[in-house]
């Protein structure tokens, strides 16, 4: 069969890690043998690519199409006006996208229309499908279910879209209960959670990794966005009740300069490092060192690193927030803590530590999240809707 992937949240050479969960749900996919895929990859539309303007300038600097891992993928740039761009965002996405979808159909005549992220993606793509009578299939991934539709007018059009789309999947059984509060029918709604990769994420020399990353002393790994949601602050403000321990913080974002002076505040600046983003194989030596993540976010969907610590051995602490107890769910996985705050965060590490899983028990804990039943529930569901 063949499908066209859309969505706003796909990797491209300025942002290689962005959406990169999508990328590799779809690359698994293919690798089935009964899928073909193009992918349109939506970027917002940006004057300047000078540095100077941030995450914005990315948005520039990313190519109009590009090849990435055998797959074809198209950046077509759409207008997102600040301010108002959250409400007209699906037909400004539509408008600006559809020409674009027109002239692939006359060459590349797609089955159905696979949309991630469920606004503006999802509605902009039901738009997309009725105009051009395909069907789609939307998958919810977090924010899209759990914070936008607390808005009226975004809420109301999730809802036309649920009410559109031939197949409807969520990553956690969180996001479909998300859905559910807001009006969608339960049986509508298929939980596919997302894999981990588990040929790259898997345990490295620890010792030689360690030396490698120049990483002596008990260490922590906070990986993410640098945005309050993510919660780095809280991990480093868990610090000083951890005094033999340090910080490696991976991501970048606006917040990396407050973050900064937040260590230097809190009297850990020596034991908090800041290594910005880092490619998919170097980050699992990062995680093969250390000896554990925390996870302290408010709001998740299904939080990959989660997995991708994991599958290197290393356990975790994290916050419930979203499907995350769907993925801790045993002793060898690693400790939730029940609130988000400094004092937690340390006391879940405590807590972990005092009775540490062994490295290879947690290692096996993840190899039962493969990309196996993922792929072999969405086959299911697109011949269901073909």
């Amino acid at each position: 069969m063949k499908i066209l992937t859309f969505s706003t949240l796909y990797p491209n050479a300025a942002r290689p890690s962005h959406g990169i969960f999508v990328e590799t749900r779809l690359r698994h996919l293919l690798a089935s043998g009964k899928v073909e895929s193009k992918v349109v990859a939506p970027v917002p539309w940006f004057p300047s690519r000078n540095a100077r303007f941030g995450e914005y300038a990315l948005h520039a600097r990313a190519p109009r199409e590009e090849t990435r891992n055998g797959i074809e993928v198209l950046h077509p740039r759409y207008p997102l006006p600040p301010g108002i761009g959250m409400t007209l965002a699906p037909f400004l996405l539509a408008g600006a996208v559809g020409p674009v979808v027109e002239r692939i159909l006359r060459d590349y005549a797609f089955d159905l229309i696979d949309a991630h992220y469920f606004y503006p993606d999802g509605v902009a793509a039901a738009m997309l499908g009725k105009r051009l009578r395909k069907p789609v299939v939307i998958t919810a991934r977090g924010t899209d279910v759990n914070l936008i539709p607390r808005y009226r007018l975004p809420r109301a059009m999730i809802r036309w879209a649920a009410r559109q789309a031939a197949g409807m999947i969520t990553v956690a059984r969180a996001l479909k209960d998300d859905l559910i509060r807001i009006g969608v029918p339960a049986e509508r709604i298929e939980v596919l959670r997302n894999g981990v990769d588990l040929q790259l994420f898997r345990p490295v020399e620890r010792e030689a990794a360690r030396r490698k990353l120049g990483i002596a002393r008990t260490t922590l790994v906070s990986v993410g966005h640098l945005i309050p949601r993510k919660g780095h602050d809280l991990a480093i403000r868990g610090l000083p009740r951890l005094p033999e321990t340090e910080l490696i913080v991976i991501g970048d974002g606006p917040e990396r300069s407050a973050l900064g002076a937040l260590a230097r505040d809190s009297g850990v600046g020596d034991r908090v490092r800041f290594v910005g983003a880092v490619a998919q194989e170097e980050l699992r030596s990062y995680y093969g060192a250390a000896d554990a993540l925390v996870l302290a976010s408010s709001r998740e969907g299904w939080a990959n690193v989660l997995l991708e610590s994991m599958a290197c051995g290393t356990p975790v602490v994290a916050s419930t927030a979203g499907g995350s107890p769907e993925v801790v769910a045993a002793p060898e996985a690693g400790v939730l803590i029940s609130e988000r705050s400094p004092e937690a965060v340390a006391e879940g590490v405590q807590r972990l530590f005092a009775r540490r899983p062994d490295r290879a028990a947690t290692r096996r804990y993840a190899e039962k999240f493969s990309w196996e039943e993922t792929t072999r529930g969405q086959l299911r569901l697109f011949e269901r809707v073909l």
